[in-house]
């Protein structure tokens, strides 16, 4: 029923009543999902949830292991362009990830990682990427000055007159050939002169143990200079404040990279596809 996803009461019923095996979602609904009282009744008929749509945390992935035991979780990535979902990875309890990789392509697919001069990056090193196969769309309609720009010759395929995707974002291998998504190109910013990736900044707040939920942003203020913002949701029954979060970035990460102010927030607005609203 329309919305009866983002209600987990009666998600809860449905997936019990139906004996649905399957679910998919986005992070953020799952954290809600997962969050449902009595939910773990769920466990005796979904067998697996498949996680899509942006970065699965540590934090919920855990929280699943917990409140769903034996259902298994699947964390895939893709972007519109190409047929949505291009990578898999199978979460396991028994080795967990942090950060959790996106995976390795799927069948058909090519997933290159590359720099600035179109170079494969060496593992370890975040590089942008590139999808190529037959997921990749022809291109967006009626707009080919956008098309020219995002779907590229493929310089690394022998089929003729093959192109790739180049998706935005930037991921690395692990030594062990899985992918790790570390964020987004327009998420990198540049602050009294040093760049970095807000990404990093989340990640370590995340690491509080008291941090539930976190986004940083990069503010312009009215003269035109970038401010760190960051955002956050406690853990129930914790507390958080200003001074003690910017200190535990700043244990961390260098002086450029702490905040100039964190809020503390209830819940992170999200969009009507359930995606955080940053």
């Amino acid at each position: 029923l329309p919305d009866e996803h983002k209600d987990g009461v009666r998600l809860k019923e449905r997936i019990v009543t139906q004996q649905i095996t399957t679910m998919h979602f986005v992070p953020p609904m799952l954290q809600a999902f997962l969050e449902t009282p009595g939910v773990e009744v769920c466990a005796g008929t979904l067998r697996r949830i498949i996680c899509s749509g942006e970065a699965l945390s540590d934090a919920v992935q855990r929280q699943c292991w917990a409140r769903l035991p034996g259902v298994a979780l699947h964390n895939l990535y893709g972007p519109t362009e190409a047929a949505i979902d291009v990578t898999v990875w199978s979460c396991d309890p028994t080795a967990p990830a942090d950060p959790i990789p996106i995976g390795r392509p799927i069948a058909n697919t090519q997933i290159y990682l590359v720099d600035q001069r179109g170079e494969p990056v060496p593992i370890g090193v975040p590089g942008e990427v590139h999808i190529g196969g037959v997921n990749v769309a022809r291109g967006y309609h009626r707009r080919p000055a956008l098309t020219a720009e995002r779907f590229v010759p493929d310089p690394f395929g022998a089929e003729p007159g093959g192109r790739v995707y180049r998706t935005g974002d930037l991921a690395r291998y692990r030594p062990d050939g899985a992918i790790e998504y570390v964020g987004r190109l327009d998420h990198q910013v540049k602050i009294r002169g040093v760049r970095m990736e807000l990404g990093e900044v989340e990640s370590c707040l995340l690491h509080h143990p008291a941090v539930h939920e976190a986004v940083v942003v990069a503010q312009a203020s009215a003269a035109g200079a970038k401010r760190l913002v960051g955002y956050v949701v406690p853990r129930t029954g914790h507390e958080l404040s200003d001074e003690g979060l910017r200190q535990w970035v700043g244990a961390r990460l260098p002086e450029a990279f702490v905040p100039s102010v964190v809020l503390v927030l209830e819940a992170l607005p999200l969009t009507l596809n359930g995606k955080v609203d940053r």
